[in-house]
């Protein structure tokens, strides 16, 4: 099996890729578009350079890495993917032979995240209206993605990940809530500027508390991405 996990940034998405990564039976794969993307929009993101050294540009031969033999002979292979990603110029027709899965989150903590490591995020950047839309693509495939929200796995990661396999069609495997302190071998080498809290963590962090309060234009963008996360929100596990 083949799962593509789509969110935006500051999303439990990679603790999610650890999570299945300690399945022992997938392999994963970390923003496999990220190089692609850059090279595309001209991008200046935090270690732009390295990242376009690190993997292919070329956005078909990311395709057929994708579709082609799973990394070291594994059952199933597991696909971080951003969503502000998914551009003009990034195919989609792949994503027809894929399992999709929406990884949603309060767009409230996403801009407050997000925002304290890349300076004046635009909606763009935050990934919330690409989401929406690549959930309108995978269902004009007459395909039925699944829908789960990231305070729904840190208030119960057992039950949520259990209802997401079941969904897919996998068994859950109690691996799945913990992982080695330190990351992943298959982390992209964007980590050491991202990842800091997860390589700290051996699971899932606890339910956070309240929304953060935004003002100016962090209130305003959240205005913006409120409508796409409540429309996918309805839908969620």
């Amino acid at each position: 099996m083949r799962i593509a996990m789509w969110s935006g940034p500051r999303n439990l998405s990679t603790a999610m890729m650890y999570s299945f990564a300690a399945r022992g039976d997938c392999a994963v794969v970390d923003e496999p578009f990220y190089a692609a993307y850059l090279r595309l929009t001209g991008l200046n993101h935090p270690m732009r350079d390295d990242i376009l050294a690190s993997q292919s540009q070329d956005p078909e031969e990311v395709v057929k890495a994708l579709l082609g033999p799973v990394p070291a002979d594994k059952p199933h292979f597991y696909q971080k993917h951003m969503t502000q990603h998914m551009i003009p110029g990034i195919p989609r027709d792949w994503m027809a032979h894929v399992a999709n899965v929406f990884l949603i989150r309060h767009p409230a903590r996403v801009i407050a995240s997000f925002g304290a490591k890349y300076d004046n995020p635009t909606l763009e950047d935050i990934g919330f209206t690409q989401q929406t839309e690549l959930y309108d693509y995978v269902l004009g495939l007459g395909h039925h993605p699944v829908v789960i929200d990231s305070a729904d796995i840190r208030r119960d990661p057992e039950g949520m990940l259990t209802k997401l396999c079941a969904a897919i069609g996998l068994d859950f495997i109690p691996s799945m809530l913990n992982w080695p302190r330190g990351g992943h071998p298959d982390d992209g080498v964007w980590a050491s500027h991202w990842y800091g809290a997860v390589h700290a963590s051996t699971g899932f962090a606890p339910a956070e508390g309240d929304l953060p309060e935004l003002e100016g234009k962090a209130a305003e963008l959240l205005e913006q991405a409120l409508p796409h996360y409540e429309r996918l929100a309805a839908l969620k596990l």
